[in-house]
């Protein structure tokens, strides 16, 4: 898919890019694979606010996708149509088995309409297919990855990404995520082979706030430009520092750079190497 850019007739249209939408072959979402979508605007069940910057945005409806891809073994399904989803970067797939069922999937680069998929250990390791990791070649580019057997895929969903298969031995595969992590994963869990589509997606230039507000996101207000009763960079006269050791949250805690991951967490020991190069202790 590539990027189109516009004719600066605002300033802020002069950088604005947009995808083309090459890959989109259906433009109506299948309304048995819809639901809807309600907005929270970063509240929880009591109305408080735990995530911030987000409200607003146009109105949207969910896909139904089928992560688990375990329901039709050994059938073929075909590809009606590649659509646009205003809930992930990716782009989805509408495909159709044989006895008629539909189901969206993720839609990795290359697959289009009139193409074959199939699920199940018995399904060939080719494009768009999805099978247990131990039926697949090492070496090969694969998404949408389970973390427990028959869970669903919950690794590498997003556009443009892809984890290769490294290793197989005895009950674990061994995979290196888009993050530069080494991770073992059990050999029975299912992933679906390629690299998901839409990989001109990081490349978009949104040009303009209203843009980023169409998708539900607010202002970010730095810290550094509050009062100090408001945030603990806040004050001072002009620009200066935040006067503090390191950077803080509104609330004082450590910010940017603070691990979080719990130092017994029991996944550790399925980490061969972490993102940053290390080994996992």
């Amino acid at each position: 898919m590539g990027i189109k850019t516009y004719r600066p007739y605002t300033p802020s249209r002069r950088h604005m890019t947009g995808s083309d939408f090459a890959e989109i072959t259906k433009k109506t979402p299948e309304k048995a694979l819809l639901a809807g979508k309600k907005k929270t605007a970063g509240r929880n069940n009591q109305g408080k606010i735990t995530v911030r910057h987000h409200g607003g945005g146009n109105r949207q409806k969910y896909r139904i996708i089928d992560f688990k891809r375990n329901s039709k073994d050994g059938m073929a399904a075909t590809v009606i149509g590649i659509e646009y989803d205003p809930n992930r970067t990716a782009n989805i797939a509408l495909i159709c088995y044989e006895d008629g069922e539909k189901a969206y999937i993720l839609a990795p680069l290359g697959l289009t309409d009139g193409m074959k998929v199939m699920n199940g250990e018995n399904a060939e390791a080719k494009l768009g297919n999805c099978l247990p990791l131990s039926k697949i070649p090492v070496g090969s580019a694969v998404h949408n990855i389970e973390l427990i057997p028959g869970k669903g895929g919950q690794l590498v969903r997003s556009a443009g990404n892809s984890a290769q298969l490294m290793a197989k031995e005895g009950k674990y595969a061994t995979l290196r995520l888009p993050s530069g992590e080494m991770r073992m994963v059990p050999i029975e869990c299912r992933a679906t082979m390629g690299v998901i589509g839409n990989v001109d997606h990081n490349l978009i230039n949104y040009g303009k706030a209203g843009r980023k507000r169409h998708m539900g996101i607010r202002p970010t207000v730095r810290g550094s430009v509050m009062n100090p009763n408001d945030h603990p960079h806040g004050g001072g006269e002009g620009k200066c520092g935040i006067g503090r050791p390191g950077p803080s949250t509104p609330w004082g805690k450590p910010a940017l750079g603070l691990k979080t991951r719990k130092r017994n967490k029991q996944s550790n020991k399925l980490i061969v190497r972490r993102r940053d190069g290390r080994a996992i202790k």
